[in-house]
């Protein structure tokens, strides 16, 4: 029997990494988010920060799209995604688990019994999560959810070839800014 992994994408904002510790914690298994940024850091020899960065940012921005900088070759953004598909591979194949972001939900399609799971919420919840939880206090945190799930989007989109959020992508969506945190991982605890 394959192991049964359950994968979170997520707006930011929308409470999906919290969702994905609570439902992994409630289940007794292992939650990989901040887990995966640091075995790739360790694996590629980059530090965690640029590892977190690199992850939120598809390579050359648009043009490298457009254009496939792969004709000149492969360059850091190419070989963090080998590593963290490998380690995300591999998690999946020690074991049940929950993977928070990193494009888990493709690199897993068919190599897991996976249930892929996209949060989301109104722009208006995600402001009011950001501030209250990280103190975020800048001038326009609507304008930081926007950027922030543009980024996503895009290097999601580029290693992909996926529209990120989209729900045909997926096997559920939960919007939990009408939901709410807890239903959210009662919905997934109860599908596992």
């Amino acid at each position: 029997m394959k192991n049964r992994v359950i994968t979170i994408s997520r707006e930011f904002g929308s409470g999906g990494r919290t969702i994905g510790r609570r439902v992994a914690e409630k289940l007794g298994i292992p939650c990989y988010d901040s887990e995966l940024i640091q075995q790739v850091a360790e694996k590629s020899g980059f530090s965690e920060n640029y590892i977190k960065d690199a992850g939120e940012y598809a390579p050359g921005g648009f043009l490298a799209s457009a254009l496939s900088h792969r004709a000149s070759g492969p360059n850091n953004a190419d070989y963090l995604w080998k590593i963290q598909y490998n380690i995300i591979t591999e998690l999946a194949e020690e074991g049940p688990c929950v993977i928070v972001g990193r494009c888990a939900d493709y690199i897993l399609r068919d190599k897991a019994d996976c249930l892929k799971v996209f949060i989301h919420a109104d722009l208006a919840f995600r402001v009011e999560r950001i501030v209250k939880e990280y103190g975020e206090r800048e001038e326009s945190p609507e304008q930081r959810l926007r950027d922030k799930d543009k980024r996503r989007a895009a290097y999601h989109r580029f290693y992909t070839n996926m529209k990120w959020g989209h729900a045909q992508n997926y096997d559920l969506t939960l919007n939990s800014g009408t939901l709410g945190i807890d239903k959210c991982v009662e919905i997934i605890e109860g599908l596992y």
